[in-house]
């Protein structure tokens, strides 16, 4: 399966780029998959993406959990948190 990751604010910029198009390995099939997956990268990825650390994820633009469903050609959206006031 085939995805299209997007990275925002300090994702970003840890991992220096803000997109990147995946080929999921079989077994992957959770956005929860797909940060396990890239954490398994180590490096930057693991210290962006850690399950440790506090993110957002979102599939398809709309906000979801670790447990959502992937399909073909989906986007998956990391990001910390925002805050405002």
């Amino acid at each position: 399966m085939n995805i299209t990751l997007r990275f925002f604010a300090s994702v970003r910029e840890t991992l220096g780029t803000s997109t990147e198009t995946l080929a999921l390995p079989a077994d992957a099939t959770t956005v929860g998959d797909v940060r396990a997956h890239l954490v398994a990268r180590g490096g930057k990825w693991a210290a962006a993406l850690d399950e440790g650390r506090a993110l957002r994820m979102a599939c398809n633009q709309v906000m979801c959990a670790a447990d959502t469903a992937l399909s073909e050609g989906c986007e998956v959206a990391f990001f910390p948190p925002v805050t405002g006031g």
